[in-house]
């Protein structure tokens, strides 16, 4: 006879596919010395799949499920409906109804009881089903649970259940229902903990929610209830809420909603005495499960009772150290303008670019630096302040956690100095080198051979590989990622500082002298020597040796990566555009959105990436209106720097006035088109050091241990070392990461958090925006008005002429939608981000840091983009 009842003194973690996720970590509770948790029983899901699962598949349920859009809520409604009235019909067998009179006359048949649902994908630390199935309480009587058990079956397919599977990919057939019943418990007052606070993060700060009565009233969102926050055992926080109303349960059955009266509205609904004890009993079912828990509890004759356990899925986790030191973790993927994670062998490659000193750790995919150091002495906190230039929202979380004193206090490091010592060390080499740069009589003289000889250095690198193999060649690429890349940089650092220096000395000395000094915005515009500007003049040449050739575009409209090389061919003109194609991939192929994480696919690897990009060059611009447009650029900057030099000459010292500042647009303009080169020769090494990876990832599917050569990306560089040194490579660990890697995707970065888990996102302050518009940083001044284009993916979209660009961030794989775009706006970003220097380069528009900008903003929405004054208006 199959098993329909199960007692919870008989469940443990283990038993999530019989019980689902909260009648399994019911029973984990009751083996947790001193948790008190009301007696009950599970149905199972073998109940669920034998009396519902074939009839829902015969009644064609799934089928239509299976073919709704992921995110149509009118079809949710009308078909969860349907399918909620079929199994609350549906007749319940003799023999379910015989274990579930059994059970009750166990626990007692004039018992109260609460019923709850219990998927079995509900609760689990990569979903958040929490909420979505219903629970009733105060139900009396065996015909009573049957009804309620079917009604908690039926609560599987409520609208926003269907939804949230829809939008997260769930299989509808292998999410299957539990029911618990469990022992009334009339609480005197009830509430949710959390182990770890679920607004700033921090794993230390116990978070308290409670109120009078059972809790329905607070998770209905009835009752303002009481707040209280506890850390390490001392009551930090006490805001005690106006509880006008309670439910309480019904005498005989179901409960019932009453006002309380004034004198206990505002009394709170714990002592001090049973705050600590519930703190304490919290962290206790935290360490059981080894996992930050959100508790439901009520408290009854005094005694605390646990009615529901699962783990917080909001909390990012935090990054791995061999120590409980305090520090300060910086996002490098912020700073990047790459918020995606990153698969194993990508970080290990990013870790190694950086000198030892410099702590680096990986969390959630992403990498975070160290930063405590720099904000423990005076010359590191200045120094801090740099990053908000990076972007202004991480600026302001700097500034936020250094006004902290006490917590700063708690942060003096012992043992050996980090990356700041090290910047320390750079500054004065640094300092000399930019005011050489500064006074030479040709600025940017050297560019090119610096440019010639860092190339040199790559055909190098990639030439002693081509005669390395095995151990020997991972060992190699260990020394060169971090050795080049910092020969590279203190090459190339003295003129980058010298260019921004001269523009950020042109933008004081224009306000001082001039007042107002609109001219600087064409100062900025089509630099020379720009690498990712050449390479979008570049696209925009291809894009017009294919608008030549219709077939080609239509062919393009459809093309498949599988068969781009031998499709392209079979077109009239397909031979011209391979050879234009190929010309552009000889030079940028190497280059791909989210270009920092090694492990992506390159222009050259998936050339399908830039068709996109390629039609809407085509469909938005004339032929040569990209080239145009860069000539106006330069004739733009040249003359804004004619009309600043003529308005200082007309001022009082205007002589010297116009020497020194001749002299440094000079400066900028010979030496700012090296800023993108650094990442350009890095990518270029990236992409010598993943062929040398996958031709020794080929040997180990060759030798059977991989299965795929793509399959090495999921492997730490020491993890590859030793699966090439014993042949063998454990295949449950890939799976294991491929999925975290898919849980990873759906997690937002914080750009500064504290090892306690404390996030800090920053604000915007002080700026003047109409209502309801969105704020950011402006980075590009203009006005704009035009259709939000939401990218999501650079190979997912296309622009038309006047589009605006919304996009989660822009690195140099980007830069091919510039020339079409008429204004961006970008989730991260800050004044000398990627996105913002291409942006003033463009002369478009631009607002950068917008959070959730791509959820805001619909995709075709009509928007305003003040790129002066920071703020996107919808304007429908």
């Amino acid at each position: 006879m199959p098993q329909f009842i199960i007692f919870l003194s008989q469940l443990d973690r283990d038993s999530l596919p019989l019980v689902g996720g909260k009648g399994a970590n019911l029973g984990e509770l009751l083996k947790c010395d001193g948790i008190q948790v009301p007696s009950g029983f599970c149905v199972t899901t073998e109940a669920y799949r034998t009396i519902l699962e074939a009839g829902l598949e015969e009644a064609g349920f799934f089928a239509e499920l299976d073919r709704m859009e992921p995110g149509d809520a009118a079809a949710a409604a009308q078909l969860g409906g349907r399918i909620r009235q079929y199994i609350e019909g549906t007749p319940i067998p003799a023999e379910f109804m015989n274990q579930l009179r059994e059970a009750v006359e166990q626990l007692g048949r004039d018992e109260a009881y609460a019923v709850r649902s219990s998927a079995t994908a509900e609760d689990l630390p990569q979903a958040s089903f929490a909420g979505q199935q219903d629970t009733y309480l105060n139900i009396q009587g065996i015909e009573e649970l049957a009804q309620h058990i079917r009604k908690c079956w039926a609560s599987l397919f409520t609208d926003r259940a269907i939804v949230y599977r829809n939008k997260n990919r769930f299989d509808h057939r292998k999410v299957l229902s539990a029911v618990v019943v469990q022992q009334m418990i009339v609480p005197e007052a009830s509430g949710i903990l959390f182990t770890a606070d679920p607004v700033s993060g921090n794993r230390n700060v116990i978070s308290i929610d409670a109120g009078f009565g059972l809790g329905e009233a607070l998770v209905s969102g009835k009752v303002n209830a009481d707040l209280y926050k506890v850390r390490k055992g001392r009551i930090i926080k006490k805001q005690i809420g106006d509880k006008r109303i309670a439910i309480f349960a019904r005498p005989g059955a179901g409960t019932v909603e009453e006002e309380l009266p004034e004198y206990l509205r505002t009394r709170p609904a714990l002592s001090d005495e049973q705050l600590i004890k519930l703190a304490e009993i919290g962290k206790a079912i935290e360490a059981h499960f080894g996992a930050a828990q959100d508790i439901e509890w009520c408290l009854a004759g005094g005694e605390f009772y646990i009615v529901q356990s699962r783990p917080i899925t909001t909390l990012y986790p935090l990054p791995e150290t061999g120590d409980d030191r305090p520090r300060v973790w910086l996002s490098f993927g912020h700073a990047q303008m790459m918020t995606d994670p990153i698969r194993p062998l990508g970080i290990s490659i990013l870790k190694r670019l950086m000198p030892p000193s410099y702590e680096m750790a990986a969390s959630g995919g992403r990498l975070y630096l160290n930063f405590t150091e720099y904000l423990t002495s005076r010359v590191g906190r200045t120094m801090a302040k740099s990053f908000g230039k990076t972007d202004l929202l991480t600026g302001s979380a700097i500034d936020e956690l250094m006004k902290r004193r006490e917590f700063v206090a708690t942060l003096k490091e012992k043992g050996k100095r980090q990356g700041y010592g090290q910047m320390k060390k750079m500054i004065l080499p640094m300092i000399a080198g930019t005011l050489g740069t500064m006074a030479a009589a040709t600025p940017g003289e050297g560019l090119p051979q610096l440019r010639e000889s860092a190339m040199a250095i790559v055909a190098e690198v990639r030439s002693r590989l081509e005669q390395l193999s095995g151990e020997a060649k991972l060992r190699f690429i260990e020394e060169q990622a971090g050795m080049t890349m910092g020969r590279i940089m203190e090459e190339m650092m003295p003129p980058l500082v010298a260019a921004f220096f001269a523009l950020d000395l042109i933008t004081r000395l224009s306000r001082r002298w001039l007042g107002d000094a609109p001219e600087l915005a064409d100062l900025v515009k089509s630099p020379p020597g720009n690498i990712t500007s050449e390479m979008g003049l570049a696209l925009g040449d291809l894009a017009d040796v294919i608008r030549e050739y219709p077939a080609v575009i239509s062919y393009l409209r459809q093309a498949e990566e599988d068969t781009f090389w031998p499709g392209l061919d079979a077109c009239d003109g397909g031979g011209v555009v391979r050879l234009a194609f190929t010309d552009f991939l000889r030079q940028y192929g190497m280059r791909c959105p989210g270009e920092i994480d090694l492990t992506r696919p390159r222009w050259r690897e998936q050339p399908t990436q830039l068709i996109p990009a390629i039609l809407s060059h085509i469909q938005s611009m004339a032929p040569g209106e990209h080239r145009r447009k860069f000539a106006a650029g330069e004739a733009a900057a040249g003359a804004a720097a004619e009309a600043i030099l003529e308005r200082l000459e007309k001022s009082t010292g205007g002589a010297v006035k116009v020497r020194i500042m001749a002299r440094l647009i000079r400066v900028y303009r010979a030496l700012i088109g090296l800023r993108e080169y650094p990442k350009y020769f890095m990518i270029s090494l990236f992409d010598v050091f993943k062929k040398a990876l996958l031709e020794e990832a080929e040997e180990l599917v060759r030798q059977g241990a991989l299965r795929r050569a793509e399959d090495v990306y999921y492997l730490f560089l020491e993890e590859l070392e030793e699966a090439i040194r014993t042949g063998r490579v454990d295949q449950g660990l890939i799976a294991e990461r491929k999925e975290e890697y898919k849980e990873y995707e759906r997690l937002t970065p914080p750009r500064l958090m504290t090892s306690e888990g404390e996030v800090l996102s920053g604000t915007y302050e002080g700026q003047d925006a109409p209502e309801g518009a969105l704020l950011g940083t402006p980075v590009s001044s203009g006005v704009i008005e035009g259709r939000a284009r939401v990218i999501i993916k650079p190979d997912e979209g296309s622009l038309d002429k006047g589009d605006i660009l919304i996009a989660p961030f822009t690195d140099p794989g980007w830069t091919p939608f510039f020339a079409s775009a008429s204004g961006l706006v970008t989730e991260i970003g800050g004044q000398m981000t990627h996105g913002s220097v291409i942006a003033r380069e463009y002369g478009i528009p631009a607002v950068v840091g917008v959070e959730e900008a791509t959820r805001l903003i619909r995709d075709g929405q009509w928007i305003r983009v003040n790129g002066s004054q920071g703020y996107v208006e919808l304007l429908e």
